[in-house]
């Protein structure tokens, strides 16, 4: 694996210009300057969990993908519209330059933070920031072999975060009847990674009106062998868990699979919130950013079950 650390630029010759460091017994590709290790790749994805230090830098932890456009900054910090908002990098979130070999980056909402970078290889960075104490570790696409459908199930939490309700659209005729039926509504919020809201309320009830009447934690675990299904448990306490097969519809719908009584439920998303855009172009409908931030997901994985 080569290491090719990005320092202040070097005095070669009389010659001031800016380089990276490269162990001479590493093979190619080789950049010559920090704007090209950079820009080298589409979309940086930030992948979070492998995140190190005490620190934080705000705008990283909100984002899924980060890219470097011609000294303009782009972010997806929502999954909902990941691939077709701003053409798939994103909305504008800032600027950067890279003029003495270090990453200066100027957040429209965050203001000014100073990066060390760091090339793993040719797909994969570290952006260390020594003031705030926090590196963080970014793996490079190209939009053509970027995944957008899987990034979806590697953040699940935040997807289902992503819309103030979760409304029930559809029920099969297949399956028993059992005490999930009168759950119509579906919430989860942002504050955490475990708390789940229900509501028994008519279906198209405006969301201001709907009366939850319901909270309790979730848990979302991975399937082995599966990378396109999750299992989710709602926590209902004394009446007991209630877990599903979740699978990703399209970026407003949801299929639950009812393990126990083999019950397909459909959950279209109601109220979308957009993160962390400035807040003059905030839609009406959207939201801030306050808090929204990703944290380190430790998932348990399970066999599937025999289905119902």
């Amino acid at each position: 694996m080569k290491t090719i650390k990005l320092l202040l630029g070097m005095l070669v010759i009389g010659m001031s210009f800016t380089s990276c460091i490269v162990d001479n017994t590493i093979d190619e590709p080789y950049y010559a300057t920090l704007e090209e290790v950079v820009t080298a790749n589409d979309l940086w994805y930030i992948d979070y969990n492998n995140t190190t230090g005490t620190g934080d830098v705000p705008f990283l932890s909100k984002a899924f993908t980060i890219s470097f456009i011609n000294g303009k900054v782009y972010a997806n910090n929502n999954l909902v519209g990941i691939g077709t908002v701003g053409n798939g990098f994103g909305i504008q979130i800032g600027y950067y330059d890279t003029f003495d070999g270090r990453l200066k980056i100027d957040h429209n909402l965050d203001g000014f933070y100073n990066f060390e970078v760091i090339q793993l290889s040719d797909d994969s960075l570290k952006l260390r920031d020594n003031y705030n104490n926090v590196t963080y570790y970014l793996v490079g696409y190209q939009k053509y072999n970027f995944d957008y459908d899987q990034i979806f199930y590697d953040n699940i939490e935040y997807f289902l975060q992503e819309y103030q309700a979760w409304e029930k659209t559809y029920t099969s005729d297949a399956g028993d009847l059992n005490e999930f039926d009168n759950e119509n509504f579906l919430q989860f919020t942002p504050e955490n990674l475990t708390t789940f809201y229900s509501s028994q309320d008519n279906f198209g009830t405006p969301i201001a009106n709907i009366y939850w009447d319901y909270v309790g934690d979730y848990t979302v675990a991975n399937v082995k062998g599966y990378d396109n299904l999750k299992i989710l448990t709602l926590d209902y306490d004394l009446a007991g868990n209630e877990e599903f097969e979740l699978t990703v519809i399209n970026d407003k719908e949801i299929s639950l699979y009812h393990i126990s009584s083999g019950t397909t439920y459909e959950f279209t998303g109601r109220g979308y919130i957009q993160y962390l855009k400035p807040s003059s172009i905030l839609a009406k409908s959207a939201t801030s950013d306050t808090g929204r931030a990703r944290t380190k997901v430790t998932r348990e994985t399970v066999i599937r079950r025999n289905l119902k």
